[in-house]
């Protein structure tokens, strides 16, 4: 009778996971909703929204995800299906792959990087899978 039904992606949007400062996770996240990061994550990050890294989160790990923003610190694998906005204060160390890369002056930068345009999504192995254009 007074059963809720799970919600579907789109009603998650506007919706915000939030990890604080001060903590630490040790393990793999899979989150259908948008994500902020302000402690740290010593594993693998998967969501079909964006990821934003605070000035005091930290990454070490993979990332898979729609959008991201980068103000603190990422050492591993991330693959940004559409935007990957790099602030000035991140630290950027592996390997990226994005649609797009926006990088504030100031960011440091070192990682190998693959930008393609036409990437409709992004599977779990790491493969990205390209759109094609008539």
């Amino acid at each position: 009778m007074f059963e809720k039904s799970p919600k579907s992606y789109t009603d998650l949007l506007g919706k915000t996971n939030r990890i604080v400062e001060g903590t630490t996770i040790h393990g793999d996240i899979n989150s259908p909703a948008d994500f902020r990061l302000d402690g740290h994550l010593v594993g693998n990050f998967q969501s079909k929204g964006k990821i934003v890294i605070g000035p005091a989160g930290s990454v070490k790990g993979d990332i898979i995800c729609k959008n991201a923003d980068i103000e603190g610190r990422f050492d591993g694998k991330i693959q940004v299906q559409e935007i990957l906005n790099v602030k000035s204060k991140a630290h950027i160390y592996g390997e990226v792959v994005c649609g797009k890369l926006s990088v504030e002056p100031g960011a440091e930068f070192s990682a190998s990087c693959i930008m393609k345009p036409h990437v409709k999504n992004l599977v779990g192995d790491g493969k990205p899978t390209e759109e094609k254009t008539a």
